[in-house]
Protein backbone atom coordinates (compact mmCIF):
# COMPACT_ATOMS: atom_id res chain seq x y z
CA UNK A 1 0.00 0.00 0.00
CA UNK A 2 1.17 3.75 -0.82
CA UNK A 3 2.22 5.96 1.53
CA UNK A 4 -0.69 8.56 -0.24
CA UNK A 5 -3.06 5.33 0.19
CA UNK A 6 -2.40 5.01 3.92
CA UNK A 7 -2.78 8.67 4.72
CA UNK A 8 -6.05 8.82 3.03
CA UNK A 9 -7.23 6.05 4.54
CA UNK A 10 -6.24 6.82 7.96
CA UNK A 11 -7.87 10.39 7.76
CA UNK A 12 -11.04 8.42 6.39
CA UNK A 13 -11.61 6.70 9.54
CA UNK A 14 -8.77 6.30 12.33
CA UNK A 15 -9.21 10.21 12.55
CA UNK A 16 -12.77 9.35 13.44
CA UNK A 17 -12.91 6.75 15.74
CA UNK A 18 -9.58 6.64 17.04
CA UNK A 19 -8.59 3.06 16.48
CA UNK A 20 -6.81 0.58 14.06
CA UNK A 21 -10.22 -1.62 14.13
CA UNK A 22 -11.47 -0.48 10.91
CA UNK A 23 -7.98 -0.49 9.45
CA UNK A 24 -5.98 -3.60 7.59
CA UNK A 25 -4.82 -2.62 3.99
CA UNK A 26 -3.45 -6.61 3.32
CA UNK A 27 -5.21 -8.68 5.91
CA UNK A 28 -3.83 -11.88 7.51
CA UNK A 29 -4.31 -14.98 5.31
CA UNK A 30 -6.54 -17.10 7.80
CA UNK A 31 -8.79 -20.44 7.00
CA UNK A 32 -9.00 -20.53 3.49
CA UNK A 33 -5.48 -19.55 2.41
CA UNK A 34 -3.61 -20.26 5.58
CA UNK A 35 -2.31 -23.61 3.99
CA UNK A 36 -0.64 -21.78 1.10
CA UNK A 37 1.64 -20.06 3.42
CA UNK A 38 2.84 -22.96 5.69
CA UNK A 39 5.85 -24.58 4.00
CA UNK A 40 5.46 -24.62 0.14
CA UNK A 41 5.83 -21.12 -1.22
CA UNK A 42 2.49 -20.13 -3.16
CA UNK A 43 1.60 -18.03 -6.29
CA UNK A 44 -1.20 -15.01 -6.12
CA UNK A 45 -3.09 -14.85 -9.12
CA UNK A 46 -5.97 -11.56 -8.99
CA UNK A 47 -8.82 -11.90 -11.10
CA UNK A 48 -11.90 -9.64 -12.02
CA UNK A 49 -15.45 -10.83 -11.86
CA UNK A 50 -18.21 -8.88 -12.54
CA UNK A 51 -20.65 -7.70 -10.00
CA UNK A 52 -24.44 -6.02 -9.97
CA UNK A 53 -24.87 -2.65 -8.64
CA UNK A 54 -27.49 -0.29 -8.85
CA UNK A 55 -29.32 3.01 -7.45
CA UNK A 56 -31.63 2.68 -4.40
CA UNK A 57 -33.74 5.33 -3.55
CA UNK A 58 -34.30 5.56 0.55
CA UNK A 59 -37.06 8.43 -0.77
CA UNK A 60 -35.13 11.03 0.70
CA UNK A 61 -36.41 9.94 3.91
CA UNK A 62 -34.34 9.07 7.00
CA UNK A 63 -34.41 8.85 10.92
CA UNK A 64 -33.36 12.09 12.23
CA UNK A 65 -33.73 12.34 15.81
CA UNK A 66 -32.12 12.31 18.85
CA UNK A 67 -31.19 8.71 18.67
CA UNK A 68 -29.40 8.91 15.11
CA UNK A 69 -27.84 12.66 15.00
CA UNK A 70 -25.18 10.61 17.15
CA UNK A 71 -21.61 10.94 15.82
CA UNK A 72 -19.88 9.09 19.28
CA UNK A 73 -18.83 9.07 22.44
CA UNK A 74 -16.70 11.46 23.91
CA UNK A 75 -14.14 10.79 26.43
CA UNK A 76 -16.41 10.49 29.52
CA UNK A 77 -18.93 8.05 27.57
CA UNK A 78 -21.71 10.86 26.82
CA UNK A 79 -22.78 10.26 23.70
CA UNK A 80 -21.96 14.14 20.99
CA UNK A 81 -24.24 15.02 18.65
CA UNK A 82 -23.86 16.83 15.03
CA UNK A 83 -26.84 18.67 13.18
CA UNK A 84 -27.22 20.65 9.85
CA UNK A 85 -28.08 23.96 8.53
CA UNK A 86 -28.06 25.68 5.25
CA UNK A 87 -28.85 24.91 1.52
CA UNK A 88 -27.01 23.24 -1.37
CA UNK A 89 -27.71 23.17 -5.27
CA UNK A 90 -25.38 21.69 -7.78
CA UNK A 91 -26.23 19.85 -11.40
CA UNK A 92 -26.29 16.14 -10.69
CA UNK A 93 -27.82 15.62 -7.38
CA UNK A 94 -29.75 19.01 -7.45
CA UNK A 95 -30.95 20.80 -4.35
CA UNK A 96 -30.82 19.90 -0.77
CA UNK A 97 -31.71 22.03 1.87
CA UNK A 98 -31.77 21.13 5.62
CA UNK A 99 -33.33 22.55 9.04
CA UNK A 100 -33.45 21.61 12.28
CA UNK A 101 -36.25 21.57 15.14
CA UNK A 102 -35.91 21.18 18.99
CA UNK A 103 -37.84 21.06 22.01
CA UNK A 104 -36.73 23.55 24.90
CA UNK A 105 -37.69 23.46 28.58
CA UNK A 106 -37.28 25.70 31.53
CA UNK A 107 -34.16 25.78 33.80
CA UNK A 108 -36.78 24.73 36.47
CA UNK A 109 -40.01 24.29 37.30
CA UNK A 110 -42.43 27.25 38.24
CA UNK A 111 -39.69 29.34 37.46
CA UNK A 112 -40.19 33.00 39.85
CA UNK A 113 -38.00 35.28 37.20
CA UNK A 114 -36.45 36.68 40.48
CA UNK A 115 -38.76 39.41 41.38
CA UNK A 116 -42.34 41.27 40.57
CA UNK A 117 -42.61 43.18 37.15
CA UNK A 118 -39.99 41.15 34.75
CA UNK A 119 -39.76 42.64 31.50
CA UNK A 120 -37.95 41.31 28.28
CA UNK A 121 -34.91 43.20 27.33
CA UNK A 122 -33.57 41.11 24.54
CA UNK A 123 -33.42 37.43 23.49
CA UNK A 124 -30.25 35.63 21.76
CA UNK A 125 -29.60 32.17 20.05
CA UNK A 126 -26.07 30.95 19.98
CA UNK A 127 -25.04 28.08 17.61
CA UNK A 128 -21.98 26.43 18.61
CA UNK A 129 -19.73 23.65 16.49
CA UNK A 130 -19.56 20.14 17.07
CA UNK A 131 -16.35 20.39 18.53
CA UNK A 132 -13.89 22.69 19.68
CA UNK A 133 -11.57 24.58 18.91
CA UNK A 134 -8.51 21.97 19.50
CA UNK A 135 -9.66 20.21 16.80
CA UNK A 136 -9.83 21.75 13.25
CA UNK A 137 -12.01 19.21 12.28
CA UNK A 138 -15.19 21.32 11.46
CA UNK A 139 -13.37 24.42 10.47
CA UNK A 140 -11.24 25.28 7.22
CA UNK A 141 -7.21 24.56 7.10
CA UNK A 142 -4.96 26.75 6.41
CA UNK A 143 -3.34 29.41 8.42
CA UNK A 144 -6.03 31.88 7.96
CA UNK A 145 -8.72 29.63 9.44
CA UNK A 146 -8.24 31.88 12.31
CA UNK A 147 -8.57 35.52 12.69
CA UNK A 148 -7.99 37.78 15.69
CA UNK A 149 -8.82 41.31 16.51
CA UNK A 150 -8.21 43.22 19.81
CA UNK A 151 -9.35 46.24 19.91
CA UNK A 152 -10.42 49.21 23.03
CA UNK A 153 -13.16 50.69 23.84
CA UNK A 154 -14.03 53.08 26.69
CA UNK A 155 -17.35 53.40 27.21
CA UNK A 156 -18.34 49.95 27.72
CA UNK A 157 -21.30 49.76 30.27
CA UNK A 158 -20.43 47.66 33.20
CA UNK A 159 -22.56 47.12 35.93
CA UNK A 160 -23.93 50.58 34.04
CA UNK A 161 -21.05 52.61 34.30
CA UNK A 162 -19.18 53.60 31.20
CA UNK A 163 -15.95 51.47 31.54
CA UNK A 164 -12.43 51.08 28.82
CA UNK A 165 -12.31 47.65 28.21
CA UNK A 166 -10.01 45.53 25.58
CA UNK A 167 -12.46 43.28 23.59
CA UNK A 168 -10.90 40.27 21.93
CA UNK A 169 -13.05 38.99 18.56
CA UNK A 170 -11.42 35.34 17.38
CA UNK A 171 -13.18 34.05 14.05
CA UNK A 172 -13.20 30.91 12.81
CA UNK A 173 -14.87 30.26 9.41
CA UNK A 174 -16.87 26.74 9.31
CA UNK A 175 -15.53 23.90 7.28
CA UNK A 176 -18.44 24.43 4.51
CA UNK A 177 -19.98 21.88 2.00
CA UNK A 178 -20.99 23.50 -1.14
CA UNK A 179 -20.49 27.03 -2.38
CA UNK A 180 -17.42 28.80 -1.14
CA UNK A 181 -17.15 32.66 -0.73
CA UNK A 182 -18.31 35.54 -2.83
CA UNK A 183 -22.30 36.22 -3.16
CA UNK A 184 -23.17 32.54 -1.58
CA UNK A 185 -20.98 33.39 1.89
CA UNK A 186 -23.94 34.67 3.74
CA UNK A 187 -27.26 33.01 4.31
CA UNK A 188 -30.25 34.58 6.19
CA UNK A 189 -31.13 32.27 9.52
CA UNK A 190 -34.94 32.29 10.43
CA UNK A 191 -36.17 31.37 13.95
CA UNK A 192 -39.54 30.02 14.45
CA UNK A 193 -42.19 29.00 17.09
CA UNK A 194 -43.15 25.50 16.24
CA UNK A 195 -46.79 24.49 16.64
CA UNK A 196 -46.55 20.84 16.50
CA UNK A 197 -46.61 19.10 19.87
CA UNK A 198 -42.88 16.75 19.25
CA UNK A 199 -44.19 13.51 20.58
CA UNK A 200 -41.43 11.02 21.15
CA UNK A 201 -43.92 8.60 20.86
CA UNK A 202 -45.14 9.75 17.30
CA UNK A 203 -42.47 7.78 14.41
CA UNK A 204 -43.64 9.98 11.80
CA UNK A 205 -41.83 12.90 13.48
CA UNK A 206 -38.32 10.95 13.84
CA UNK A 207 -37.91 11.69 10.38
CA UNK A 208 -36.32 13.74 8.09
CA UNK A 209 -39.45 14.86 6.12
CA UNK A 210 -41.54 14.75 8.78
CA UNK A 211 -44.91 17.55 8.44
CA UNK A 212 -44.32 20.03 11.25
CA UNK A 213 -45.91 23.15 11.46
CA UNK A 214 -44.87 26.64 12.57
CA UNK A 215 -46.21 29.64 13.89
CA UNK A 216 -44.64 32.68 14.73
CA UNK A 217 -41.37 33.88 13.38
CA UNK A 218 -39.23 34.72 16.42
CA UNK A 219 -36.00 36.43 14.95
CA UNK A 220 -33.91 36.68 12.06
CA UNK A 221 -30.12 36.93 11.21
CA UNK A 222 -27.22 36.67 8.63
CA UNK A 223 -24.13 34.00 8.88
CA UNK A 224 -21.40 35.09 7.50
CA UNK A 225 -19.98 31.55 7.22
CA UNK A 226 -17.73 32.16 10.57
CA UNK A 227 -18.17 31.45 14.33
CA UNK A 228 -16.77 33.69 16.76
CA UNK A 229 -15.53 33.87 20.59
CA UNK A 230 -15.38 36.85 22.61
CA UNK A 231 -13.13 38.19 25.54
CA UNK A 232 -13.96 41.61 27.29
CA UNK A 233 -11.83 42.46 30.33
CA UNK A 234 -11.38 45.80 32.15
CA UNK A 235 -8.23 47.72 31.04
CA UNK A 236 -7.46 48.83 34.72
CA UNK A 237 -7.34 45.68 36.30
CA UNK A 238 -7.38 42.77 32.87
CA UNK A 239 -10.72 41.34 35.14
CA UNK A 240 -13.23 39.44 32.70
CA UNK A 241 -16.01 41.35 31.93
CA UNK A 242 -17.89 38.90 29.70
CA UNK A 243 -16.69 35.38 28.04
CA UNK A 244 -18.52 34.54 24.70
CA UNK A 245 -17.92 30.56 23.36
CA UNK A 246 -17.21 30.01 20.49
CA UNK A 247 -20.35 29.92 18.77
CA UNK A 248 -22.54 31.99 16.07
CA UNK A 249 -24.90 34.74 17.94
CA UNK A 250 -28.22 35.92 16.73
CA UNK A 251 -30.78 38.33 18.14
CA UNK A 252 -34.14 37.49 18.20
CA UNK A 253 -36.08 40.81 17.75
CA UNK A 254 -39.64 39.17 18.34
CA UNK A 255 -38.97 39.97 22.18
CA UNK A 256 -42.97 40.94 22.20
CA UNK A 257 -43.34 36.83 21.97
CA UNK A 258 -41.15 36.02 25.07
CA UNK A 259 -42.62 38.26 26.87
CA UNK A 260 -46.46 37.10 26.71
CA UNK A 261 -45.81 33.41 25.99
CA UNK A 262 -42.98 33.14 29.23
CA UNK A 263 -43.06 36.23 31.16
CA UNK A 264 -46.58 37.20 31.51
CA UNK A 265 -47.32 33.64 32.65
CA UNK A 266 -45.31 33.74 35.94
CA UNK A 267 -47.29 31.66 37.98
CA UNK A 268 -49.33 29.99 35.74
CA UNK A 269 -50.25 26.62 34.52
CA UNK A 270 -48.07 26.56 31.49
CA UNK A 271 -45.05 26.74 33.74
CA UNK A 272 -45.86 24.52 35.72
CA UNK A 273 -43.86 22.00 34.48
CA UNK A 274 -41.87 20.23 31.98
CA UNK A 275 -44.97 18.17 31.03
CA UNK A 276 -46.63 21.17 30.33
CA UNK A 277 -44.10 23.62 29.03
CA UNK A 278 -43.30 21.25 26.16
CA UNK A 279 -47.37 21.28 25.35
CA UNK A 280 -47.50 24.71 25.77
CA UNK A 281 -44.39 26.39 23.88
CA UNK A 282 -43.57 23.47 21.82
CA UNK A 283 -40.19 24.11 20.10
CA UNK A 284 -38.70 26.17 17.67
CA UNK A 285 -37.29 25.60 14.18
CA UNK A 286 -34.29 27.36 12.57
CA UNK A 287 -34.05 27.28 9.14
CA UNK A 288 -32.37 29.03 6.02
CA UNK A 289 -34.09 31.22 3.17
CA UNK A 290 -31.80 30.06 0.34
CA UNK A 291 -31.28 27.28 -1.96
CA UNK A 292 -28.18 27.35 -2.93
CA UNK A 293 -25.00 28.34 -0.61
CA UNK A 294 -23.53 25.26 1.29
CA UNK A 295 -24.74 23.25 4.08
CA UNK A 296 -22.26 23.46 7.57
CA UNK A 297 -22.79 21.14 11.00
CA UNK A 298 -23.74 22.47 14.63
CA UNK A 299 -24.07 20.87 17.77
CA UNK A 300 -27.62 20.48 19.19
CA UNK A 301 -27.19 19.89 22.64
CA UNK A 302 -24.56 22.75 22.87
CA UNK A 303 -27.41 25.15 21.70
CA UNK A 304 -28.24 28.32 23.80
CA UNK A 305 -31.49 30.55 23.68
CA UNK A 306 -30.91 33.07 26.37
CA UNK A 307 -33.69 35.89 27.65
CA UNK A 308 -32.18 38.57 29.03
CA UNK A 309 -34.89 40.50 31.20
CA UNK A 310 -35.26 43.00 34.09
CA UNK A 311 -37.05 42.83 37.16
CA UNK A 312 -38.20 45.21 40.08
CA UNK A 313 -36.13 44.52 43.48
CA UNK A 314 -36.45 46.05 46.59
CA UNK A 315 -33.67 46.65 49.49
CA UNK A 316 -33.33 48.80 52.52
CA UNK A 317 -36.71 50.72 51.26
CA UNK A 318 -35.50 51.06 47.34
CA UNK A 319 -36.46 49.50 44.24
CA UNK A 320 -34.19 48.90 41.52
CA UNK A 321 -34.41 47.02 38.15
CA UNK A 322 -31.35 44.49 38.06
CA UNK A 323 -30.90 42.33 34.63
CA UNK A 324 -30.20 39.17 34.89
CA UNK A 325 -30.76 35.86 32.53
CA UNK A 326 -32.75 33.04 31.81
CA UNK A 327 -31.27 30.51 29.89
CA UNK A 328 -33.74 27.55 28.14
CA UNK A 329 -33.07 24.39 28.36
CA UNK A 330 -32.25 22.46 24.77
CA UNK A 331 -29.84 19.55 25.45
CA UNK A 332 -30.72 16.08 25.15
CA UNK A 333 -33.37 15.56 27.04
CA UNK A 334 -35.17 17.54 24.17
CA UNK A 335 -36.48 15.63 21.06
CA UNK A 336 -34.14 16.79 18.37
CA UNK A 337 -35.03 16.47 14.58
CA UNK A 338 -33.42 17.48 11.43
CA UNK A 339 -35.76 18.15 8.62
CA UNK A 340 -34.52 17.59 5.30
CA UNK A 341 -36.11 19.36 1.51
CA UNK A 342 -35.05 17.97 -1.83
CA UNK A 343 -35.49 19.10 -5.25
CA UNK A 344 -33.73 16.87 -7.96
CA UNK A 345 -35.91 17.78 -10.75
CA UNK A 346 -34.17 17.31 -14.27
CA UNK A 347 -30.95 16.12 -12.12
CA UNK A 348 -29.04 12.96 -13.52
CA UNK A 349 -29.39 11.66 -10.00
CA UNK A 350 -32.98 11.55 -10.47
CA UNK A 351 -33.22 10.39 -14.19
CA UNK A 352 -30.87 7.49 -12.28
CA UNK A 353 -33.12 6.23 -9.11
CA UNK A 354 -36.00 6.81 -11.83
CA UNK A 355 -34.37 4.16 -14.18
CA UNK A 356 -32.46 2.06 -11.03
CA UNK A 357 -32.10 -1.50 -13.02
CA UNK A 358 -31.75 -4.04 -9.81
CA UNK A 359 -31.59 -7.09 -12.36
CA UNK A 360 -28.86 -6.09 -14.21
CA UNK A 361 -26.85 -2.63 -12.23
CA UNK A 362 -26.59 0.63 -13.35
CA UNK A 363 -23.98 2.48 -15.04
CA UNK A 364 -23.80 5.43 -12.85
CA UNK A 365 -24.02 4.76 -9.10
CA UNK A 366 -25.43 8.19 -6.62
CA UNK A 367 -24.88 8.02 -3.05
CA UNK A 368 -25.82 10.78 -1.16
CA UNK A 369 -26.37 11.14 3.25
CA UNK A 370 -29.42 12.79 4.60
CA UNK A 371 -31.81 10.09 3.49
CA UNK A 372 -30.49 10.39 -0.12
CA UNK A 373 -29.87 7.30 -2.41
CA UNK A 374 -27.39 4.44 -1.62
CA UNK A 375 -25.79 1.09 -3.82
CA UNK A 376 -27.03 -2.38 -3.63
CA UNK A 377 -24.22 -4.39 -4.79
CA UNK A 378 -25.03 -8.00 -5.47
CA UNK A 379 -22.23 -10.74 -6.12
CA UNK A 380 -23.68 -12.68 -8.89
CA UNK A 381 -24.02 -16.61 -7.50
CA UNK A 382 -22.33 -17.46 -10.68
CA UNK A 383 -18.88 -15.49 -9.36
CA UNK A 384 -19.46 -17.63 -6.15
CA UNK A 385 -19.77 -21.06 -8.08
CA UNK A 386 -16.49 -20.12 -9.81
CA UNK A 387 -14.69 -19.77 -6.81
CA UNK A 388 -15.91 -22.93 -4.99
CA UNK A 389 -14.53 -24.79 -7.72
CA UNK A 390 -11.28 -23.18 -7.77
CA UNK A 391 -11.45 -23.73 -3.64
CA UNK A 392 -12.59 -27.87 -4.44
CA UNK A 393 -10.68 -28.51 -7.35
CA UNK A 394 -7.78 -26.12 -7.40
CA UNK A 395 -7.33 -25.70 -3.36
CA UNK A 396 -7.08 -22.47 -4.21
CA UNK A 397 -6.68 -20.35 -1.02
CA UNK A 398 -8.30 -16.55 -1.36
CA UNK A 399 -6.02 -14.32 0.15
CA UNK A 400 -8.16 -10.97 -0.59
CA UNK A 401 -11.56 -9.98 -1.89
CA UNK A 402 -12.41 -6.41 -2.64
CA UNK A 403 -15.16 -4.57 -4.36
CA UNK A 404 -13.21 -1.96 -6.30
CA UNK A 405 -15.39 1.17 -7.37
CA UNK A 406 -14.05 4.22 -9.10
CA UNK A 407 -15.10 7.95 -8.46
CA UNK A 408 -16.78 9.69 -11.62
CA UNK A 409 -14.89 12.88 -11.79
CA UNK A 410 -18.51 14.95 -12.10
CA UNK A 411 -18.73 14.02 -7.87
CA UNK A 412 -18.78 17.55 -6.13
CA UNK A 413 -14.99 18.67 -5.25
CA UNK A 414 -15.78 20.39 -2.33
CA UNK A 415 -13.42 23.48 -2.76
CA UNK A 416 -11.25 24.78 0.28
CA UNK A 417 -11.69 22.08 2.40
CA UNK A 418 -10.62 18.41 3.03
CA UNK A 419 -12.70 15.92 1.48
CA UNK A 420 -14.08 14.05 3.71
CA UNK A 421 -16.52 11.15 2.49
CA UNK A 422 -17.59 8.67 4.37
CA UNK A 423 -19.53 5.32 3.69
CA UNK A 424 -20.50 2.38 5.29
CA UNK A 425 -20.52 -1.30 4.44
CA UNK A 426 -23.68 -3.53 5.91
CA UNK A 427 -24.97 -6.78 4.82
CA UNK A 428 -28.96 -6.98 3.90
CA UNK A 429 -31.28 -9.84 2.70
CA UNK A 430 -33.75 -7.98 0.45
CA UNK A 431 -37.50 -8.43 0.92
CA UNK A 432 -39.48 -7.82 -2.51
CA UNK A 433 -36.26 -5.99 -3.47
CA UNK A 434 -36.72 -3.38 -0.43
CA UNK A 435 -33.80 -2.87 2.17
CA UNK A 436 -34.96 -3.83 6.07
CA UNK A 437 -33.19 -0.87 7.99
CA UNK A 438 -33.82 -3.23 10.81
CA UNK A 439 -32.27 -6.08 9.95
CA UNK A 440 -28.96 -4.64 8.54
CA UNK A 441 -25.73 -6.52 10.04
CA UNK A 442 -22.19 -5.53 9.73
CA UNK A 443 -20.19 -7.75 7.43
CA UNK A 444 -17.91 -10.43 8.46
CA UNK A 445 -14.93 -8.92 7.40
CA UNK A 446 -15.85 -5.91 9.99
CA UNK A 447 -16.96 -7.74 12.64
CA UNK A 448 -13.50 -9.69 12.61
CA UNK A 449 -11.36 -6.46 12.34
CA UNK A 450 -10.31 -7.22 8.37
CA UNK A 451 -11.05 -3.55 7.36
CA UNK A 452 -13.90 -1.47 5.71
CA UNK A 453 -12.43 0.10 2.55
CA UNK A 454 -9.69 2.27 1.79
CA UNK A 455 -9.26 5.26 -1.34
CA UNK A 456 -6.51 5.47 -3.50
CA UNK A 457 -6.32 9.01 -4.97
CA UNK A 458 -4.85 8.30 -8.40
CA UNK A 459 -6.59 6.91 -10.28
CA UNK A 460 -9.52 7.80 -7.86
CA UNK A 461 -11.08 4.47 -6.89
CA UNK A 462 -12.52 2.49 -3.37
CA UNK A 463 -11.47 -0.79 -2.68
CA UNK A 464 -14.44 -2.18 -0.22
CA UNK A 465 -12.61 -4.65 1.61
CA UNK A 466 -14.62 -8.21 1.54
CA UNK A 467 -12.49 -10.79 2.30
CA UNK A 468 -13.76 -12.40 5.13
CA UNK A 469 -17.17 -12.01 4.05
CA UNK A 470 -16.16 -14.19 0.44
CA UNK A 471 -14.56 -16.73 1.80
CA UNK A 472 -17.08 -17.82 4.89
CA UNK A 473 -19.37 -18.34 2.27
CA UNK A 474 -16.74 -20.46 -0.43
CA UNK A 475 -15.63 -22.59 2.94
CA UNK A 476 -19.30 -23.67 3.42
CA UNK A 477 -19.03 -21.73 6.86
CA UNK A 478 -22.37 -21.52 9.21
CA UNK A 479 -23.99 -19.14 11.06
CA UNK A 480 -27.02 -19.08 13.38
CA UNK A 481 -30.22 -17.39 13.04
CA UNK A 482 -32.23 -17.61 15.77
CA UNK A 483 -32.40 -21.27 16.71
CA UNK A 484 -31.38 -22.41 13.65
CA UNK A 485 -27.79 -23.22 12.30
CA UNK A 486 -27.30 -22.60 8.31
CA UNK A 487 -24.65 -21.84 5.48
CA UNK A 488 -23.51 -18.35 5.29
CA UNK A 489 -25.61 -17.25 2.05
CA UNK A 490 -24.18 -14.59 -0.36
CA UNK A 491 -26.05 -11.66 0.93
CA UNK A 492 -26.09 -8.14 -1.04
CA UNK A 493 -23.51 -5.38 0.21
CA UNK A 494 -25.47 -1.58 0.96
CA UNK A 495 -23.15 0.97 0.47
CA UNK A 496 -24.18 4.19 1.62
CA UNK A 497 -23.39 7.82 2.62
CA UNK A 498 -21.89 8.04 6.76
CA UNK A 499 -19.28 6.85 9.42
CA UNK A 500 -20.13 4.18 11.94
CA UNK A 501 -20.97 6.49 15.24
CA UNK A 502 -17.92 5.06 17.80
CA UNK A 503 -16.33 5.84 20.95
CA UNK A 504 -12.88 7.46 21.75
CA UNK A 505 -11.54 3.94 21.74
CA UNK A 506 -12.95 2.38 18.43
CA UNK A 507 -15.64 0.57 19.51
CA UNK A 508 -18.49 1.01 17.00
CA UNK A 509 -22.25 1.69 18.66
CA UNK A 510 -24.06 -0.68 16.58
CA UNK A 511 -24.94 -1.28 12.95
CA UNK A 512 -28.06 1.47 12.90
CA UNK A 513 -25.53 3.83 14.67
CA UNK A 514 -24.01 5.66 11.83
CA UNK A 515 -23.39 9.47 10.89
CA UNK A 516 -25.71 9.08 7.63
CA UNK A 517 -28.18 11.43 9.14
CA UNK A 518 -26.34 14.36 9.12
CA UNK A 519 -23.68 13.23 6.23
CA UNK A 520 -22.80 16.12 3.40
CA UNK A 521 -21.83 14.48 1.02
CA UNK A 522 -22.94 13.64 -2.44
CA UNK A 523 -21.03 11.07 -4.27
CA UNK A 524 -21.25 9.58 -7.83
CA UNK A 525 -19.35 5.98 -8.31
CA UNK A 526 -18.82 4.08 -11.66
CA UNK A 527 -21.19 1.39 -11.93
CA UNK A 528 -21.27 -1.54 -14.30
CA UNK A 529 -20.68 -1.97 -18.15
CA UNK A 530 -23.05 -4.04 -20.69
CA UNK A 531 -20.36 -4.32 -22.57
CA UNK A 532 -17.49 -5.12 -20.42
CA UNK A 533 -15.22 -2.35 -22.18
CA UNK A 534 -14.87 0.09 -19.54
CA UNK A 535 -11.59 -0.46 -17.36
CA UNK A 536 -13.32 1.67 -14.63
CA UNK A 537 -16.38 -0.45 -14.43
CA UNK A 538 -17.22 -1.79 -10.88
CA UNK A 539 -16.12 -5.23 -10.55
CA UNK A 540 -14.91 -7.77 -7.03
CA UNK A 541 -11.41 -8.30 -7.23
CA UNK A 542 -10.52 -11.42 -6.00
CA UNK A 543 -6.50 -12.56 -5.31
CA UNK A 544 -6.30 -16.10 -4.75
CA UNK A 545 -3.17 -18.61 -3.92
CA UNK A 546 -2.17 -21.91 -5.64
CA UNK A 547 0.80 -23.73 -4.32
CA UNK A 548 3.90 -24.03 -7.28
Amino acid sequence: MTHNLKKTFAMLLLAIFGSAFLYNCEPDPDSLGEQLFNGDAAQGNEIAYPVIAYNYDNNDSIRSDASRLISGLNESGATTNVAVLGAFTESQFGMQRASYVTQLRMPVDNFDFNGANPKVDSVVLVVRPPVNTASNTYFFEGSDSLKTNTYAKTDFPVDGVATEVSIEKKTYPVRKYGKIGGASKSMKINVHEVTTFLDANNDALKRSNASISTGELLGSGVFDGSMNSLSITKKSDNSVVFTGNLGFRMKLSNTNFFQTHILDKKGKPELQDAANFIRYFKGIKISVDETDRYLYQFSPNDLQLIMYYKYDKTENGATTRPQTTLSFNLGSANAHIGLYEYNRSGSPAAAALAASNPNEGDERLFVQGMGGPSVVVKIQDETIAKLKEIYNKDKAGIVSAKVRVYLDPLTWKNTGSTEDRKFTVLNNTLNAGKIDYSKLTFTSDLTNGLGLYYYKDNPGYYDFVVTKTIKDIVEGKTETVGDVTQPIVNKPLIISAGAFAASTTGTLLGVRNTTRAFDMNRIILTGIDKTNTNPKRIQLMVTYGTKK
